[in-house]
């Protein structure tokens, strides 16, 4: 399977990091979308024009959740917990970020860059931090549940933006932050996501 990937994505990110707890054999290819003709190569490879994108054969799918689901199948539910309750949690919180914290997709995006810390004086800003504490301390730690799922490959991404804008989490989220931040796995994401810049296919 190809998956297709961008440059500085979380979105990639999350969907590289699922792939590798499913043990999914993935041939990645990068595009760089710093480039100008960035969204004219995109709409060669994507219904939407966005990454992930998952090509195998015939079959393109071309959201992250839709990807992670479909690896999550053909891994025999390796991405998701055994307990029904829990693989209906882990789903609501995997979607919760996929679709949610505007405000903090908005001030505080993405960069593998040293950033200025984020201006706590938005509303806004603090209630979905806030929100993001509830969720942390829900954790059993040092995964969300008792093994690495898709929940801890999606949050990790967003653990690591935290502390690059200098909001380190306490008490119980806080130890769900650091073990995240300490995942080997992650830890490879984030070096892999580096090296996606030297390996620009497309």
């Amino acid at each position: 399977m190809q998956l297709i990937v961008g440059t500085d994505s979380t979105w990639s990110l999350r969907v590289w990091l699922c792939g590798q707890i499913a043990n999914s054999d993935l041939d990645i290819k990068v595009v760089n979308l710093s480039s100008p003709d960035s969204k004219q190569q995109l709409t060669q490879l994507s219904p939407s024009a966005l990454v992930p994108v998952l090509r195998s054969e015939s079959l393109v799918v071309h959201d992250s959740l839709a990807i992670v689901e479909y690896l999550n199948e053909q891994s025999g539910g390796a991405l998701y917990p055994e307990d029904q309750g829990e693989r209906a949690v882990a789903r609501s919180l995997c979607n919760e970020l996929h679709s949610g914290f505007i405000n903090f997709r908005s001030q505080c995006s993405f960069t593998l860059d040293p950033v200025t810390p984020a201006d706590l004086s938005d509303q806004g800003l603090r209630q979905e931090i806030a929100r993001v504490d509830a969720i942390f301390s829900q954790a059993a730690v040092p995964f969300m549940f008792t093994q690495p799922c898709a929940v801890d490959a999606f949050y990790s991404v967003l653990a690591y933006r935290l502390n690059s804008y200098g909001i380190r989490l306490k008490g119980k989220a806080g130890e769900y932050q650091a073990s995240l931040l300490d995942w080997s796995l992650m830890q490879t994401g984030i070096e892999q996501m580096k090296g996606w810049k030297s390996l620009v296919k497309f």
